[in-house]
């Protein structure tokens, strides 16, 4: 594991850490608030969903209209986030669109009053009444009514109230028969008003908190590791489902909590784990092999604090680290491979080099074999230098900036033959084909990056089929585009690997036992970048195993040059 892969492992641990804790303390908090509810209440506590509680409202509401007579009951209720009253639904008498458009401050009109004072207000004339917002009365049909608060007192052992609060207002309007509302009124709907804020208090309490629960413990299945609580006595507290399916149990991660650890954990070494992080109540980390699932995972455990801010309880991190692992493997296998295929061209053009000095006088070779040597210099050089190019590239998409691109007009045919020339230099086992005829297409494009399209195919077509064979390159126009095939009778793809292909350092198994087969496996990532930065693609078209295959490459007439952050 690199430095900068070990950093970020860390963050994300510690950020899992952290949720895992903000859930214990909202949990705590959930209770706490639960209990204040149930001492706040006058009345039995009904526990509600939404559709219940509005169904609880309707009955309510209309109770208090067939009580004081009104033809109107509307409760509205202060948002704290807008800064508003608005209408909690139902109401009774008014539209849901004249209820959408009754949004009132606390500092607005009759309502507002009530609700800054904790007070109740009448009035019998809409025309006289202080405070009185013309327009929403007007639009609502109003023509006398009461205000009530929608207050929660909070009392002592002693039935005394301690404190109180008013989270809204309640309405009646309209005095039936047209009457006007009296006294009795006004203290009718002041008690009832005080028994309708208890219920609705309540049940939205109880709603917020068994939704933000529900969230909470969304986010805790959500996480993209494993995470595993156990208290002091062994007992698993909690544990999600990525943890479940680590660990080969059921779904049902429910069925899990309260059990005794060393029960459900069919891991030997993490059990010890766990018992050793219990008995010394200390940090630790371990990587865990799981063969049969051909996974690795890293586990951290931390001490986790209880209500007396003591350690009552290890949580513990699975995350998989299986892709690292890979990572750091392939890029070894990279440098390892990287540095044979420099030293090899190295090697053979120090040993002509070293052979041509040893006769400066040019006795032991005569000008034919001498040339021979300079041809042999000049086409490891060209490898070299293909291989070095291969790489600064490769560094240049992973660095996430542009490829350099030079359009020039590229002839295809001509292209193609001069790639296989060089390519049949390197075996005398197969035949290199090209089927572009002569009076193809051109196309615009950047010249070299056709050539390392080409090549790296073309190499792959020949490194892939050890026994010979024929590496055949087809063309098509398509109209606005071109395709090439480049068809080989090697090894073929095995089904395992044909959706990793295109993945930097992914090398292909050879199963058939052909050890010759090697490279550095950035080849085909290489190809699709270059495809791509024309605007272009690439593609495994066919392929059976033993058979050989077909790769495809389609790229337009005119390069749609791509830039950095695309």
């Amino acid at each position: 594991m690199t430095p900068e892969d070990s950093v970020q492992l860390r963050k994300e641990l510690e950020r899992y850490r952290t949720v895992v804790a903000e859930l214990q303390g909202k949990i705590r908090e959930l209770e706490g608030e639960l209990q204040t509810a149930s001492a706040m209440a006058e009345m039995p506590q009904v526990i509600m969903t939404r559709p219940e509680l509005r169904q609880t409202l309707s009955r309510l509401i209309n109770k208090i209209a067939m009580i004081v007579q009104a033809e109107k009951v509307v409760t509205m209720v202060y948002q704290a986030e807008a800064g508003e009253l608005t209408v909690l639904p139902p109401a009774l008498g008014i539209t849901e669109e004249q209820a959408s458009q009754l949004r009132i401050t606390p500092d607005e009109g009759i309502t507002g009053w009530v609700y800054r004072s904790g007070q109740s207000a009448s009035f019998n004339d809409v025309a006289s009444a202080p405070h009185i917002l013309r327009d929403k009365a007007e639009m609502l049909g109003v023509r006398n009514g009461i205000c009530a608060p929608l207050t929660i007192k909070q009392r002592d052992d002693e039935e005394r109230v301690v404190q109180e609060r008013v989270i809204g207002v309640m309405h009646a309007f309209n005095k039936r028969y047209e009457q006007e509302f009296n006294d009795d009124d006004v203290r009718l709907l002041e008690m009832l008003a005080e028994q309708a804020a208890a219920v609705i208090n309540n049940a939205q309490l109880y709603i917020e908190l068994t939704e933000e629960k529900e969230r909470l413990e969304a986010t805790f299945e959500s996480i993209h590791a494993g995470v595993m609580v156990v208290n002091n006595q062994g007992k698993i507290r909690l544990i999600n489902k990525f943890a479940c399916e680590m660990l080969g149990l059921d779904d049902d991660n429910e069925q899990y909590v309260g059990e005794p650890f060393d029960e459900v954990i069919p891991v030997p070494v993490l059990k010890s784990l766990f018992r050793d992080s219990l008995q010394q109540r200390s940090e630790m980390s371990r990587e865990i092999d799981f063969p049969d699932k051909h996974r690795i995972y890293r586990v951290e455990t931390s001490l986790m604090a209880g209500e007396n801010h003591q350690a009552d309880s290890v949580v513990a991190i699975f995350s998989d680290i299986t892709e690292i692992r890979q990572v750091e493997r392939m890029k070894t296998a990279f440098v390892s491979t990287v540095s044979h295929e420099l030293r090899t061209p190295l090697t053979s053009i120090k040993g002509f080099i070293s052979t041509l000095l040893d006769d400066p006088n040019e006795e032991l070779y005569d000008a034919e074999t001498r040339r021979e040597f300079y041809e042999i210099i000049d086409q490891e050089c060209d490898r070299l230098t293909r291989l070095i190019s291969d790489l600064l590239n490769i560094s240049r998409i992973e660095s996430g900036r542009a490829l350099e691109m030079q359009i020039t007009t590229v002839n295809i045919y001509e292209t193609v033959n001069r790639v296989l020339e060089i390519q049949q230099q390197y075996t005398h086992r197969h035949k290199l084909v090209s089927k572009v005829p002569p009076d193809f297409p051109t196309i615009t494009a950047d010249a070299d990056k056709v050539v390392q399209i080409l090549d790296n195919l073309v190499g792959n077509a020949v490194k892939y089929s050890p026994d010979g064979g024929t590496v055949t390159v087809t063309a098509e126009d398509e109209g606005e585009t071109i395709r090439l095939d480049i068809t080989d009778e090697g090894l073929g793809v095995p089904e395992q690997h044909r959706d990793k292909i295109f993945e930097r350092f992914h090398m292909v198994d050879d199963d058939a036992g052909h050890k010759a087969v090697k490279g550095t496996g950035i080849g085909l990532y290489l190809v699709k970048h270059l495809a791509q930065a024309h605007g272009g693609d690439v593609w495994l078209a066919w392929t059976e195993v033993g058979k050989g295959s077909t790769f495809s490459v389609r790229l337009p007439k005119e390069a749609q040059v791509k830039s950095a952050e695309e």
